[in-house]
This record gives C-alpha cells, sequence and structure tokens, in this order.
C-alpha cells in the first residue's frame, strides 16, 4: 500500500513536471525575443545619445546663475544641448518663478522623482528578465532529463540524445536572454544616473538663480 501510494505520488509530480516543458519552452523563446527586441531599442539609444557632460553642464550652470529674468533662463534652456524632457522639466520650474521658495523647490523635488521612476520603469522588465531567464532556462533543461533518463534505462539512445540536445538549448537560450538583458540594464542604469546627477545640478542651480530674482522682485 505504501509502495503504491509512493509511485501515485511520483506519477503525479512527473505529470506536473512534463506539463510545465511546453509553457516553459514557449516563456524562453517569449524571453529571448523580449531580449533582442531590447537589444534593437538599445543599440538606437546607444548611437543616437549625446552625452551632456560636466563640461556642458558648468556652462549651462553658469548661464543660468547669470540670467537677471526668468525668460532670459528659460531662453539659455532652450538653446542649450540638454535632452528634450529635461528641458521641459527645467522651464516647468522657471515658469513657477512666481509662487514661494519651499512650494517651487516641493515642485522640483517632485518632478525629478518623477524622471526617476520614468528611468526605473525603463529598467525594470530587463532587470525582470535577467532574473528569471537563466531560472526558466534551468527548468528547460531539468524537464527533458527525466524522459532522458527513462529512456537510457530501456537503452533508447535516441530519446536521450534528443531530450540532452532540447535540455542544453534551452539552458543556452535562457542564458543568452538573460546575459543580453544584464548588459542592456547595466549601461541604462550608468546613463540614467548620469542623467539624473546633471539634471539635479542644474535644477539646484536653477532654484538658487530663480530665490535670487524673486529677492531683487522683492526690493
Amino acid at each position: 500500500m505504501e509502495i503504491l501510494g509512493s509511485e501515485i505520488l511520483s506519477n503525479i509530480l512527473y505529470l506536473i513536471a512534463q506539463s510545465l516543458f511546453i509553457p516553459v519552452i514557449i516563456v524562453v523563446l517569449i524571453f529571448i525575443t523580449y531580449a533582442i527586441l531590447s537589444l534593437g531599442g538599445f543599440l538606437t539609444e546607444y548611437f543616437s545619445r549625446t552625452k551632456f557632460g560636466v563640461d556642458k553642464t558648468e556652462k549651462l550652470v553658469r548661464s543660468i546663475s547669470k540670467s537677471s529674468t526668468p525668460e532670459e533662463m528659460k531662453e539659455k534652456v532652450e538653446e542649450s544641448e540638454l535632452q528634450g524632457h529635461n528641458k521641459e522639466i527645467l522651464i516647468k520650474i522657471i515658469s513657477n518663478h512666481d509662487i514661494g521658495t519651499k512650494s517651487r523647490r516641493a515642485i522640483a523635488t517632485k518632478l525629478i522623482e518623477e524622471e526617476e521612476l520614468e528611468f526605473s520603469s525603463m529598467t525594470q522588465k530587463t532587470d525582470i528578465l535577467v532574473r528569471l531567464a537563466p531560472t526558466v532556462g534551468l527548468l528547460g533543461t531539468l524537464i527533458p532529463l527525466g524522459p532522458g533518463l527513462a529512456a537510457l534505462g530501456s537503452g533508447d539512445l535516441d530519446t536521450l540524445s534528443q531530450a540532452l540536445m532540447v535540455a542544453f538549448d534551452t539552458t543556452i537560450t535562457g542564458l543568452a536572454a538573460g546575459s543580453i538583458a544584464f548588459i542592456i540594464s547595466g549601461y541604462r542604469k550608468k546613463w540614467y544616473n548620469d542623467d539624473l546627477s546633471i539634471l539635479e545640478a542644474i535644477v539646484e542651480s536653477t532654484l538658487e538663480a530663480l530665490d535670487k530674482c524673486q529677492r531683487k522682485e522683492s526690493f
């Protein structure tokens, strides 16, 4: 009775494992397809990206600091080589020159937080892929080994070799998807951290310049 119960449980586990094989293969194919598409987007971003370095940041900060009016600040921002979205953030901050210092700083903080969330969401999918793709690939490796080992016991080497080929192919595909996602996430996080650092520096100088303009107007 105990042996029969153990055999039934083993058969249930076997059926569950084998029923997962097709879904696992489909998920691995989805992962590698998404990784390749993401790589295309990444390469496009890489070649179209213009670095706004320290020298350009210093030049813009000085231009904003020397501006005597908010309108002049907007002109300096528009003329700069900043990315379009960063320009929108700065112009929105400058457009709120007529409110209090604390309120203006609160708006600036919120805008930067939204930018951080946007950058985080852009790397989140590839971060998930880095963790899941090798795991799913491993599942696709282990599941065919059950029938393969059973075939080995009965001397069916063709079934064993086929199972091993599927197992290795799934592992390679999962690792490839995870590796591509790892490279994309790594580069993008570095880019976006640099962008945020530059944006925060320029926003801080803009707030300081607006405070100076506001004090002049109050006299």
